[in-house]
């Protein structure tokens, strides 16, 4: 009527593209609301499983690598904290599988690509040691991450509870039904030792040496106060939560003011080794038969050594704890 041709074959693409974008929307918030519920009924998902209190706890020091009884291992107690500390479903059998696995990948992969005797040595160290060490670190350094911001939070649920006036462990047994892990399945652990019959003090304590963070020892030793002197457990739980704020603030404060550093520390290591990587596939024959001397590649890997022990010291240097 008024001159507007409609073209079928642009509606027909219009409404794959509504139905293309809906559908991933969808499918989006499936995975995240699964993956949600996943963190948060971990801890929930062992309890449906499992009937009896006692059984529970049992279990779940088991998978966090602790004994029966709640301790550890006497022997590498350095290994028994990292792996308490890293979260990780512990299984011995399948991770000596594992292990063994890496090693061997890593020597036969480091070995054939240098060609040499100790290449296969240290290939079989970087894959059966370095890497499952440093696996280790980094999934517990996240982890400790991860409880330090949500400790405030739990503390102000138990707070909440508190002035509602539920009884202690209620509170707790409150946040490890309600947060997500880590800190919903450290909390719902304690509970759970509580119900268990031990008191409130033991079992944050061993939450504390669970989770090797200095945000949680205060914690700890904020109910090991009260339950020795007395005094008002929700006052100096509010303290206690205002205290890991602050600390928290003060440490993004020195994030901040050394990402300069870090960023020029990270640069000027990393160009080495990329002008060589570069180097070596633009012009493979740039340092010719020198390259393939037994010399150079020992004293390549020598150099290569020491920046690694430099950088290491250089980070200890510069790991400001609070």
């Amino acid at each position: 009527m008024f001159g507007l041709v409609i073209d079928a074959r642009l509606i027909v693409m219009v409404m794959i593209g509504a139905a293309v974008f809906a559908g991933v929307q969808g499918l989006s918030g499936l995975l995240t609301v699964a993956t949600q519920k996943r963190k948060l009924n971990q801890r929930l998902q062992v309890g449906e499983r499992i009937n009896g209190i006692s059984d529970l706890v049992v279990e779940l020091r088991k998978r966090r690598g602790l004994t029966a009884t709640g301790g550890r291992a006497e022997r590498l107690r350095w290994l028994s904290d990292m792996i308490i500390a890293s979260g990780l479903r512990y299984d011995q059998t399948r991770w000596l599988l594992y292990l063994a696995a890496a090693t061997v990948i890593g020597s036969v992969g480091v070995g054939l690509l240098t060609r040499m005797p100790l290449g296969f040595v240290g290939g079989a160290v970087l894959g059966g040691a370095i890497l499952p060490l440093g696996l280790l670190k980094y999934k517990a350094g996240k982890r400790s991450a991860a409880l330090g911001l949500q400790l405030p939070q739990a503390l102000d649920i138990i707070v909440r509870s508190l002035e509602a006036g539920h009884p202690v462990p209620a509170a707790v047994n409150l946040v490890g039904r309600e947060l997500a892990d880590p800190i919903g399945t450290e909390f719902g652990m304690a509970a759970d030792e509580i119900a268990y019959g031990a008191t409130l003090e033991q079992a944050v304590e061993r939450m504390s040496e669970r989770c090797q963070h200095p945000d949680v020892d205060l914690f700890a030793a904020t109910v090991r106060l009260q339950e020795k002197t007395g005094g008002n457990l929700t006052g100096l739980l509010k303290l206690n939560a205002n205290t890991v704020r602050d600390r928290h603030k003060m440490r993004l404060k020195i994030r901040a003011a050394s990402s300069e550093g870090r960023a020029s520390a990270m640069i000027l290591t990393s160009a080495p080794f990329l002008a060589i990587t570069f180097i070596m596939i633009i012009s493979p024959s740039f340092y010719g038969d020198v390259i393939n001397e037994p010399l150079v590649k020992y004293g390549l890997a020598l150099v290569g050594f020491w920046i690694f022990l430099g950088n290491m010291i250089i980070r200890r240097m510069i790991d400001m704890r609070l």
